[in-house]
């Protein structure tokens, strides 16, 4: 028995010791990274039309029988050729056009009509699709994916050109005033671009959301998405009471009449709290403006007041065009369109990978925490 206590105990140690040392090791690296030059991120491309057929496929083979599968398999693969062939045909027809243009500018005489009539015919067989460039922004408090947005708006606007569309899947309850104004900026470049911005809502787009939102030339919202909060918050709480029950003095310096208005631990005054009361309604003028901005036709005093709408009240109210979940216009869009999912990622390092499993953890914990508290409470009554 002795000797299986001693035993534990030098397991534990050496647990221990390798937790420790990989802890030792998680700090060398993290450090080692902030010395080095910031490594950027990439784009990473994906073509949502080939995810979407590949789906149908699974599926058809599934149900279908093996000989028609593999008839229809055929039968697109021929189709396919041809449509590549008949593009070839039209490139090579247009390219053919352009240098008699260019050679009857420089003198020579051709007849370009019979050139041109072919590369007419062969266009209207062979439309180019639309392309349509999809990103997706989840918001917090902060607006912590802003980075990624611009980064990804940049990226699509070296390419886009008229008549394609950026698509924007848009989750965010609203946040920092700041952030969320300059994240709305990012989208208003790609209209400045001229290109179409569409923005879908399937769960919520509230206050700086909304903010981001209204941005788009078209707004799509599930109907049961909560749209809204056009309004300004912030609270804090006062503990100038207890610190003095406690005979505790709290010292605030500053120069400028109005550098502080409100503060958690000093005595707060009634002109500070006017002052501060008044920034606030400064702010929600200016949210009210910025919306008028980009959809005029919106009554935006009678939507101003705070409240959250579901996607059909929203619709009726003109804060959205129109009732559809994202997943429902893309696979419409995917018929007629080339739907290219653009995403920018970051290199971690292991500390940040850590971190971020350790949040995922008790994320994930406390979830389940108020899921069986929810639970419990609904069993006991």
């Amino acid at each position: 028995m002795e000797f299986l206590i001693e035993y534990g105990l030098f397991l534990a140690k050496i647990v221990t010791v390798i937790v420790a040392l990989m802890v030792l090791i998680g700090f060398i690296f993290a450090n080692r990274e902030q010395l080095k030059e910031r490594v950027q991120g990439h784009i990473s491309v994906t073509r949502l039309n080939d995810r979407y057929e590949q789906f149908k496929e699974t599926l058809l083979e599934a149900v279908m029988e093996k000989h028609e599968f593999n008839q229809r398999k055929k039968q697109l693969a021929k189709d396919k050729k041809a449509e590549e062939k008949a593009l070839a045909k039209k490139h090579k027809a247009a390219a053919k056009e352009k240098t008699s243009k260019e050679g009857n500018l420089s003198g020579e005489t051709k007849e370009p009509q019979a050139d041109a009539r072919e590369a007419e015919k062969i266009s209207d067989s062979t439309d180019e699709r639309k392309r349509i460039f999809v990103t997706h922004f989840n918001g917090d408090i902060k607006a912590s994916e802003l980075s990624r947005l611009r980064e990804e708006i940049t990226a699509i606007l070296q390419v886009a050109e008229a008549g394609d569309e950026v698509l924007l899947c848009l989750e965010s309850p609203g946040g920092m005033v700041a952030n969320y104004g300059l994240a709305a900026s990012q989208l208003a470049r790609v209209r400045s671009a001229g290109i179409q911005l569409t923005i879908a809502v399937d769960k919520v787009a509230a206050s700086g959301g909304y903010m981001m939102a209204c941005v788009a030339d078209r707004i799509l919202a599930a109907p049961f998405a909560m749209l809204g909060s056009i309004g300004v918050l912030a609270q804090l709480p006062n503990f100038n009471r207890l610190l003095k029950r406690h005979d505790v003095d709290y010292e605030l310096f500053t120069a400028g009449e109005f550098k502080r208005t409100v503060t958690m631990f000093g005595e707060n005054t009634e002109e500070g709290r006017e002052k501060f009361q008044s920034d606030l309604e400064e702010i929600h003028v200016l949210f009210q403006h910025f919306i008028s901005e980009y959809r005029p036709n919106l009554d935006v005093a009678k939507v101003a007041t705070g409240e959250v709408w579901f996607g059909q009240k929203a619709l009726t109210m003109g804060l959205v065009d129109e009732l559809k979940t994202s997943d429902e216009y893309l696979t419409d869009c995917a018929k007629h369109a080339d739907l290219f999912q653009v995403e920018y990622k970051e290199k971690k390092n292991i500390a940040k990978k850590m971190g971020l499993a350790a949040e995922a953890g008790v994320e994930s914990a406390l979830t389940r925490l108020f899921s069986r508290l929810s639970a419990w409470r609904h069993h006991a009554q």
